[in-house]
């Protein structure tokens, strides 16, 4: 975790996008190319193994890497020298050969971003898989806990709070399918030398490119893509998606949790620094703070992936900084989303309460669909919305006002409806609609997520 002032609240996640894990991204490039040149007989043997074990970013802890990349563009150039000189002097001779063979910058750079997005999504999925278990559990508690169903912030019509859960369940399981997509379909080294030919390779640029992707452990692409960001792209894509994903569950707490509604509350809610009564909702409000950020970095990697022949002025230069943020932000506002589902606390009887305090006017559409058959459905919506004008008004349910009505209780006796009738058929539970049928299909669909995206043991 970071040690900066926000550092408690937006560093939270296991992703590690440090100064450090970014260097050791670099070196750990560096030591895999020597490798691969070795392997594909274009360094002395022994040398990837020298490179290797010099390559460690506590040895470059005296360094000032940032400085020196004023005036060079990026830190590679420096990484390099620095990497050289850490060499033995009695290996230096045959093991410095090896050493960034026929790469560029941006390749060194790229392949750091892919090894970091690597570690930062494994980080992100365990979190998101937390928080997804905790919402199956909820769904699976809260499958018949009836509340409001709200439109445009107002209420609308009965649902169960598993349903809202279930909601969150599958675009949580959304994002996790497509960050493990991305994670194998889309991590690729980079390597192409100065214009995407590997030239100095000779014909043995594509094997080292290659061996390269083996010793990394990532996608060989068909071929460099200095210019083709599309990968970046896809990552930053993802992330934001989850990003939504936890969002949404945050946002609604944050509802919820209101004084006037307080359906839900979090198991550790935060004070004020003036109001010794406040019981705020931080977790959700935090997680808000992160994903608040998170499309306006995408836009900024989308912008920079038009560039210029093959190899940008800028747009490049632009990547680094929000795919880092992202990175973290994600993986912060994941971690936050585990915590707060898994301690989430839901008081039923205030969600019925809110549910009855309108006295049936969620069941207003309901009662035109049974009325729509004996005068129309314009004429039976007409007549429920003056019944729901006088319950309002008057502090009456909605029964009660659609027989006060003596137009209306004409048209209830000649469909044969009787006052005890609409009262039994005005209960909530009576107009749930296919909410049990949705809830058991998205708890099957996370039941095929977690066995899809479970580790594979070896046959």
């Amino acid at each position: 975790m970071s040690n900066s002032l926000f550092g408690a609240l937006f560093d939270r996640g296991a992703a590690d996008t440090s100064n450090e894990a970014w260097l050791q991204a670099m070196l750990d490039t560096e030591s895999a190319l020597a490798r691969a040149a070795e392997r594909a007989g274009l360094a002395p043997p022994g040398s990837g193994a020298a490179v290797t074990a010099v390559a460690r970013v506590d040895f470059l802890v005296n360094e000032n890497l940032s400085a020196a990349a004023a005036s060079t563009g990026n830190p590679v150039p420096a990484l390099v020298k620095t990497l050289t000189g850490l060499l033995p002097a009695d290996s230096t001779a045959h093991a410095a050969d090896a050493i960034h063979l026929g790469a560029t910058s941006q390749d060194i750079i790229d392949t750091a971003a892919m090894l970091i997005a690597r570690q930062s999504i494994e980080a992100i999925l365990t979190d998101l898989s937390t928080a997804a278990a905790s919402c199956a559990t909820l769904t699976r508690t809260h499958a018949d806990t009836v509340m409001a169903g709200r439109t445009l912030l107002q209420q609308a019509v009965p649902i169960t709070f598993g349903l809202v859960t279930a909601g969150w369940l599958t675009a949580l399981d959304e994002a996790r399918r497509r960050l493990h997509e991305v994670r194998a379909t889309r991590l690729a080294i980079q390597y192409g030398g100065a214009a995407g030919t590997l030239a100095p390779l000779g014909d043995k640029g594509p094997q080292v490119a290659d061996l390269l992707a083996d010793e990394l452990d990532l996608l060989a692409p068909t071929l460099p893509w200095h210019t083709n960001r599309l990968r970046v792209i896809d990552l930053a894509a993802a992330l934001t998606s989850a990003c939504a994903a936890v969002g949404k569950p945050a946002r609604d707490i944050t509802l919820l949790a209101q004084t006037e509604v307080a359906e839900v509350h979090e198991s550790s809610p935060g004070g004020s620094s003036t109001m010794p009564h406040k019981q705020n909702p931080v977790a959700a409000i935090v997680i808000l703070g992160h994903t608040k950020r998170a499309p306006h970095l995408l836009a900024t990697l989308a912008a920079a992936a038009e560039q210029e022949h093959q190899r940008a002025a800028g747009a490049w230069h632009a990547e680094w900084e929000p795919l880092s943020d992202l990175l973290r932000l994600t993986s912060s506002a994941a971690s936050w989303t585990a915590d707060l589902l898994s301690g989430l606390k839901v008081d039923a009887a205030r969600m019925r309460a809110n549910l009855d305090a309108t006295h049936g006017l969620l069941m207003a559409e309901h009662v035109t669909a049974l009325l729509a058959p004996a005068m129309g459905r314009l004429e039976a919506h007409q007549l429920v919305a003056r019944a729901t004008v006088r319950a309002t008004a008057e502090d009456i349910s909605l029964a009660d006002a659609l027989f006060a009505d003596e137009q209306t209780a004409a048209k209830l006796a000649d469909s044969k409806i009787s006052q005890l009738q609409l009262q039994t058929t005005l209960a909530p539970t009576t107009y749930l609609g296919a909410t049990q049928q949705f809830i058991a299909r998205a708890l099957s669909a996370h039941e095929e997520v977690e066995a899809d995206l479970a580790p594979k043991r070896p046959t």
